[in-house]
């Protein structure tokens, strides 16, 4: 459940009122043993939706690229595109912490643009955070942004940005010396000012490891139970992204057909003369 606020009230059936989620309560619910919610959005209108159910953080991930735009990577979306659509989701956001994705290529060059460009996202969208995938190659650019007030998130195993490195979206870190490597990035996220770590597609022992070795909270998808809290993409959880079936994939709804179905009777009723009704026009 997600956190209430000393001067929450439940009057009756009303819904208990949350204040705005924080950096230091996302950290502080690791040490309480209460699990981090967090799902994708893009839009305001969902963004609403989302956040009135109460998760606990909100992210406009670059899976932008895939989910709004087509694209087969996240690579292409722009900064300026990352931007426009987190300003609608922290529009919508009362109480979830909304953090945006850097995309490629905005936090790689040097660690002078990373900030700058950290700062941009924060400045035009009121975000509360960004996230960034990588370990020990851009550990100063992130020790950088905390230093200039920018919180950020980690990202560490499968890293979408790395496709074309890695060669295809498989689980990482199952040999030994990636697996080594990736707990030392943890800790080097962790001591360079991280709030928080998503943990992608790894094994489930070692996500477990890594969560127990650092004392920012970990965010799986694809990582298992023995993290802090898990993610995943809002559209392929509720079942609209037909051709996405990974294991880690649970569909909470069934949303696809319900759309279809919903779209062919608006052409039915708009063929057959039947919409609008008479009730129905002015």
């Amino acid at each position: 459940m997600s956190y209430l606020g000393e001067n929450a009230s439940n009057n009756g059936n009303e819904k208990p009122m949350r204040p705005r989620m924080s950096t230091a309560r996302i950290r502080k619910m690791k040490s309480e043993g209460t699990k981090i919610s967090m799902l994708t959005s893009y839009d305001y209108t969902l963004a609403s939706l989302v956040d009135e159910a109460g998760i606990d953080i909100i992210l406009v991930g670059d899976s932008a690229a895939n989910v709004v735009c087509g694209y087969s990577t996240t690579l292409p979306i722009t900064l300026d595109q990352m931007i426009f659509l987190g300003s609608a989701v922290r529009r919508a956001c009362q109480h979830s912490l909304t953090v945006i994705d850097m995309p490629f290529g905005t936090y790689q060059v040097n660690d002078d643009e990373a900030v700058k460009n950290a700062i941009r996202v924060l400045q035009e969208t009121g975000a509360d955070a960004v996230k960034l995938e990588g370990g020990e190659l851009i550990a100063p650019a992130i020790r950088r942004m905390v230093k200039a007030g920018v919180p950020v998130m980690g990202h560490l195993g499968l890293t979408p940005q790395s496709v074309n490195q890695f060669g295809g979206y498989s689980l990482r870190a199952k040999e030994e010396a990636e697996a080594q490597q990736l707990i030392r990035d943890a800790k080097l996220l962790e001591q360079a000012g991280c709030f928080s770590l998503v943990l992608e597609k790894i094994p489930a022992t070692l996500a477990k490891q890594v969560t127990d070795s650092i004392s920012i909270p970990t965010i799986g998808i694809g990582a298992g139970n023995g993290t802090d809290g898990q993610v995943l993409v809002l559209h392929d959880m509720l079942g609209l992204n037909k051709g996405f079936k990974p294991k880690f994939l649970r569909h909470f709804a069934q949303l696809a057909g319900t759309v279809e179905n919903a779209v062919s009777d608006y052409i039915n009723a708009v063929k057959d003369g039947s919409f609008p009704s008479a009730d129905e026009q002015y």
